[in-house]
């Protein structure tokens, strides 16, 4: 069976509009024709030349459109003519980024005063080491990397097993949501998602703060400020 030659090499590592292009270039072709499978992220990084960060904002815009849908661990093409999705994806991502923020206020809230109340000393360490990795600047990823580590540092102060688990679910589902994932990484709104990242940043201070201070009402309000907050600004800012 003939093999498709490779994608073409980029000269730059920014470059996710034109990776994007010549994606798009394929499946228009039909040389990735509707239910084809994309060659993985690892593979596509070494046909373009290009760190993983720059196909993965690319696949994600196309994914964003609805030409390529994820099925497992593995991105397609999407059987179904885009133009019939592309008006109802933004509102499936954007519901599903309500529903993740309306399960963390149930859960992470009421973990968030436990742990006030019940963090020993070298729980308050591990907080105040954490929250120290957001005074110096981050890449997107590796703000969500000292993010998840942030709230986990937290929580775990709370000293129950069962809500731990719980709440460790949810954060794997919105770590891993493609909505979350389309709407950060997309360039059109990387001035706004560098607004989050400012403005989480300075949140996550004000909540160890009150951590510090064995504030409990002052840990909810701060936590629940911060929730609002980065909520509004996907919903109402980024596209």
């Amino acid at each position: 069976m003939a093999t498709n030659p490779p994608f073409e090499p980029v000269s730059r590592r920014t470059i996710s509009e034109q990776i994007r292009e010549q994606v798009l270039k394929r499946i228009e072709s039909g040389d990735l024709p509707p239910g084809a499978r994309v060659p993985s992220e690892r593979d596509l990084c070494t046909q373009f030349g290009v760190a993983r960060t720059s196909v993965r904002e690319a696949m994600q815009g196309l994914a964003s459109i609805g030409l390529i849908e994820r099925r497992g661990n593995r991105s397609y093409v999407a059987e179904l003519v885009p133009g019939f999705r592309v008006d109802n994806e933004d509102d499936e991502r954007k519901r599903n980024v309500r529903e993740l923020f309306e399960t963390r206020r149930v859960l992470e809230l009421p973990i968030f005063e436990l742990a006030c109340r019940r963090a020993d000393d070298d729980d308050l360490a591990r907080m105040l080491a954490i929250a120290a990795k957001f005074d110096e600047p981050l890449s997107l990823d590796e703000f969500r990397q000292c993010d998840r580590e942030f709230h986990t540092t937290i929580a775990s102060a709370c000293d129950n097993p069962l809500l731990m688990e719980l709440y460790g679910k949810v954060l794997d589902a919105l770590f891993q949501s493609e909505a979350f994932d389309s709407l950060l990484y997309a360039s059109a709104n990387k001035s706004e998602v560098e607004a989050i990242v400012e403005h989480a940043s300075s949140d996550h201070a004000t909540i160890i703060d009150a951590i510090m201070a064995r504030n409990p009402a002052a840990v909810l309000a701060a936590s629940a400020a911060h929730l609002d907050d980065v909520e509004a600004r996907m919903l109402d800012k980024l596209v």
